[in-house]
Order: structure tokens, then C-alpha cells, then sequence
């Protein structure tokens, strides 16, 4: 996958939760795919994972995500310094991404700073 590609999905899944929509979300993500939130201490497992993580975590806190800066050392992982404001205040940290050959989200390692 080129660069522009995994950036343009990292602002699409953004896009996504910032308008808490989760649906248009979960369309980004494998099947088998996994977001490991080190700050909320557990693991999101599959598609049904994903879906409690962003309803819980962007939905019910009303997240709103800025995107910062994007490394990406390699065609499939990108590292992303984010900013989250919503219900709990003002956070910031990162969201590390790792993508599958057909470019779906296949892991997210997510923490604050």
C-alpha cells in the first residue's frame, strides 16, 4: 500500500468516529481485527470488539480526534500522534496502526501519553 493510501484511511477512520459514526468505521477494519487500548488496560477483538470499543470510547465520552502527525515506517504500519478532546477533557497520544495487504485496519495499539 503507498503512503497517501494509509493516511487517507487514518483520516477517513477519523472522520468516522468524530462524527460517531461507527458503521462507517467498522467498514475500515478486518474482520479479525484487534484495537489494544494499553490506557483502558483490555484488548478489542473482531469486528463486534471494535464496534464496544468506539461506541464506548468515542461515542459515549463524544471524542473528537485530530490528527497531529503521521510516521509510517513501512507499507503497512503507520504510527499517528493524535489529540482527543471530549467528556473526560483534553488528552493526547497515539494510535499505531497496522494494515492488512488489501488495506483494512488489522490492528490498532492505542495509548495516551
Amino acid at each position: 500500500m503507498k503512503q497517501t493510501d494509509l493516511k487517507k484511511i487514518i483520516q477517513q477512520l477519523l472522520k468516522a468516529t468524530n462524527a460517531f459514526d461507527v458503521e462507517a468505521a467498522l467498514t475500515l477494519f478486518a474482520a479479525n481485527a484487534v484495537i489494544d487500548d494499553v490506557s483502558v488496560g483490555e484488548k478489542f477483538k473482531g469486528k463486534k470488539g471494535v464496534r464496544n470499543y468506539l461506541e464506548k470510547f468515542f461515542v459515549g465520552y463524544k471524542t473528537k480526534t485530530k490528527l497531529v502527525s503521521v510516521e509510517m515506517p513501512d507499507e503497512l504500519h503507520a504510527n499517528a500522534k493524535v489529540d482527543f478532546t471530549g467528556d473526560f477533557g483534553h488528552e493526547t497520544g497515539a494510535l499505531n496502526f497496522t494494515f492488512n495487504a488489501n488495506g483494512q485496519i488489522l490492528k490498532i495499539d492505542a495509548y495516551l501519553d
